[in-house]
């Protein structure tokens, strides 16, 4: 990266003439300064996201080479047995019994050759799933069954019912129910305002979600047994026959088409629509075309325990699988290529080629008319019904006809219905006495990438290796007698650390002190209780964490689904928990494995590394944080050697077990750590 700024004041020494005119006995802004300023506010590819992106590549081509070893059927089941068992290790498993349905009918509407009933049944105790059920009425006493989860949609199940009319007038018993946090079942129901107090798309699942992957379960576990509860139900129907259901879904649907078909072999064909794809490359884009938090999609290690996509697919062998696509759709279209093509030779290599097909539309994220007629074909091929042509007309009725609720809210109907907040909280304390995990345990892991062995050299210009780190002097501000000496440390190839190094102008420290801001490093809002700790005769090492202060990605990254969020300054947007930029890239890392909880302490070691090799310093470092910065300072401590925590006033470390015991909505998104509940 060209610094035409910083190479002029590199090595310089730069004295504040005058700091009272700037602010009275503190530094200007500028000597905390380290990158030069980002000119342009935008969408870029950031260092950051450019490793996060190439560590996903790697995991995948591991994957693939493993896979290129499948030469036989049992070589194919084998891995198909260890992909299940990553998965249910990573949803948290599922219920262990199967709780009465206590399916109840509210209501029918009369369509033309079909009838739609309103059904309520309870997933688990007292978690009531709202559904609709097409039926048609025709001459046949057994139909095929098939599901169809709904997407993020506002209205949940009752945006789908085009896809569900189309397909109960092919000879389907359709069943389509609202997910959680969508539709009918708002877990956080404002009844004064009548809305949620999120947003019924997206913004629910990020609450649930996150809380969830500190319990160390997942949303989508709960998504997945609602279907598999919805094939329950449909088996209970002598209309139906059980050797005939199906799945399909798209975007949101087609995710949890996919994951239910993968887990539940009673579905003989699955058809997802707008999901299937490569996740790196969902790594790549999703800040640009799709920032919304969605954690259920987002399963802890996904890529890095060799899943990904084409291992969901790889699950329904040899079951008929239907991939229908987007060209124009944020699930890259090239991704969907890839996958497909990868699956689609196994299947061929054991004489199924018959059994897989797909078809893309020149459109954006939709389920497209031409893509449902060509995926209803499939479907009508595999169980068994006469091959027709076109889609019968529709008749869409609005939200209130549809609704299976008399308020149109379950929680507000039914006083003894259970909030998902409630479950996994549950799900926790039914588990926390079998789990003593520490943070030095979990960060020491299989992914841990061995800072403490890197090398640490001065900075040529040249590209640092995976196990290199490379400092270099940008320059040196004095004031008041004290340095503040600036450094960009290069590492992991394509990182780059801001870092400031403040201190009086001696030989050797006689403490050095790691300080952590709010999401950026110290500054000159800092400075009265940085020169506190100088005057002691202590240096201070302050820097900015991947993807914070200085490196942020100059980008607003907002939803279109809730427009306050659009409403936030760029500081308070950046890091919003139910769609941001820093939201993302902890996501990010969650797919891959290395959270980014982890990758911060990681950056302590990285900086305590540097000031070990440039300096004689050998004692205890000493480490503090501000505010939010604080957690991340404590578990650091806990974690690496010959690091003391210092207290600050008025700060305390958050307890992720203390999160999930109170239900606690929102928190730091950085602090985001699975499992974290578990840790004593």
């Amino acid at each position: 990266m060209k610094r035409p700024l910083i190479a002029l004041l590199c090595g310089c020494l730069i004295s504040i003439a005058n700091p009272s005119a700037l602010s009275a006995d503190v530094p200007p802004p500028e000597a905390f300064q380290v990158l030069p300023p980002q000119s342009q506010q935008g969408p870029e590819i950031t260092p950051f996201l450019k490793y996060q992106t190439e560590m996903a590549w790697q995991q995948d081509e591991r994957r693939r080479k493993a896979w290129v070893k499948i030469e036989t059927q049992q070589d194919l089941l084998r891995v198909q047995q260890q992909i299940r068992e990553h998965l249910f290790a990573m949803i948290g498993g599922l219920p262990s019994e199967k709780t009465p349905l206590h399916a109840r009918t509210t209501g029918t509407i009369q369509m033309e050759g079909f009838h739609i009933e309103k059904l309520i049944y309870e997933s688990l105790p007292h978690v009531y799933v709202t559904a609709l059920v097409y039926v048609p009425e025709d001459a046949r006493k057994r139909h095929p069954g098939v599901l169809v989860p709904s997407g993020h949609s506002a209205n949940g199940k009752a945006y789908y019912q085009a896809l569900c009319q189309r397909l109960a007038q092919r000879g389907y018993v359709v069943i389509s129910w609202d997910p959680i946090g969508q539709g009918e079942r708002s877990q956080f129901w404002d009844a004064k305002n009548h809305k949620s107090r999120y947003n019924l798309i997206c913004a629910e699942h990020a609450v649930l979600g996150n809380l969830a992957y500190l319990a160390g379960t997942n949303l989508a576990r709960w998504e997945i047994w609602d279907g598999i509860r919805a094939v329950d139900y449909l088996l209970t129907r002598p209309d139906v026959d059980p050797e005939r259901i199906s799945i399909t879904g798209t975007s949101g649907g087609g995710f949890q088409a996919s994951h239910i078909a993968a887990l539940d072999p009673r579905i003989k064909v699955a058809a997802p629509s707008c999901y299937i794809t490569a996740l790196p490359m969902r790594i790549y884009n999703r800040i640009f075309k799709d920032p919304d938090s969605d954690p259920e999609q987002d399963l802890y290690g996904m890529i890095s325990n060799e899943v990904d996509h084409p291992g969901l697919l790889l699950m329904m062998y040899p079951r008929p699988v239907f991939v229908a696509a987007a060209v124009l759709d944020f699930f890259p279209i090239e991704g969907t290529h890839k996958t497909f093509d990868e699956i689609q030779r196994l299947y061929a290599k054991f004489g199924h080629a018959d059994r897989i097909a797909t078809r893309e539309g020149y459109h954006g994220h939709q389920f497209s008319d031409e893509n449902q007629e060509a995926a209803i074909d499939f479907l009508d091929h595999f169980n068994g019904l006469p091959r027709r042509h076109g889609l019968a007309p529709v008749t869409m009725l609005d939200d209130a006809t549809v609704q299976c609720t008399q308020s149109g809210q379950i929680m507000l109907d039914d006083p003894d219905a259970r909030s998902l907040m409630d479950v996994i909280r549950d799900y926790y304390i039914q588990r926390k006495n079998d789990h003593a995990l520490t943070v030095k345990q979990l960060y020491f892991s299989e992914l841990y990438p061995e800072v403490r062995q890197w090398k640490v050299l001065k900075y040529d210009g040249v590209m640092p290796g995976d196990k290199e780190i490379r400092w270099e002097f940008i320059g040196s501000s004095k004031f008041d007698g004290i340095l503040i000496d600036r450094y960009v440390l290069h590492h992991s190839r394509y990182l780059e650390m801001p870092l400031v190094w403040i201190h009086k102008a001696v030989a050797k420290p006689a403490q050095v002190m790691i300080w952590l801001g709010e999401n950026a490093k110290a500054s000159e809002k800092d400075w009265p209780d940085l020169k506190q700790y100088i005057d002691s005769g202590t240096d201070i090492v302050s820097f900015d964490a991947r993807g914070l202060g200085e490196t942020r990605m100059p980008y607003k990254a907002v939803s279109s689904d809730d427009p306050t969020l659009a409403q936030m300054d760029f500081d308070h947007a950046y890091v919003n928990p139910l769609s941001s930029v820093l939201a993302d890239y902890v996501y990010n890392s969650i797919l891959t494995g290395r959270p980014y909880f982890w990758q911060m302490i990681e950056d302590v070691e990285v900086a305590t590394r540097f000031v070990r090799q440039k300096t004689p310093f050998s004692g205890e470092f000493s480490i503090t944080g501000k505010d939010t910065g604080y957690t991340f300072a404590s578990a650091a401590s806990e974690t690496l050697p010959n690091i003391r925590l210092v207290s600050s006033p008025g700060a305390q470390p958050l307890h992720w077990s203390e999160l999930v015991e109170q239900k606690r909505e929102l928190w730091p998104i950085e602090d985001l750590l699975p499992g974290g509940a578990y840790i004593h």
